[in-house]
């Protein structure tokens, strides 16, 4: 299982609507890092039946979609998905 990369832009939201840097000391960099380096978050989603799977690099394509969908420039999402492109930048 990678790391949730296509979901880091809503880490902003849930940072600002639990108002984690006044409850927790917690705040987002950038680059959606949490500091303290020691903080962590997480969506866990489980059913008995559930099995995990291998996920592919994603090419051009599926970029150009995203990024449509989205309503974001595709400078910025390749930003955002660099680690698991099927291509060079």
């Amino acid at each position: 299982m990678r790391p949730s990369i296509l979901l880091n832009d809503y880490s902003f939201y849930a940072i600002n609507f639990l108002n984690t840097e006044k409850n927790a000391g917690i705040v987002l960099t950038e680059s959606c890092a949490m500091l303290p380096a020691s903080s962590v978050s997480g969506l866990y989603i489980s059913h008995p039946e559930s099995r995990y799977f291998g996920v592919g690099k994603i090419g051009r394509d599926q970029v150009n979609d995203y990024a449509k969908r989205k309503g974001w420039s595709e400078v910025e999402i390749k930003k955002w998905l660099k680690l698991i492109l099927s291509y060079d930048l």
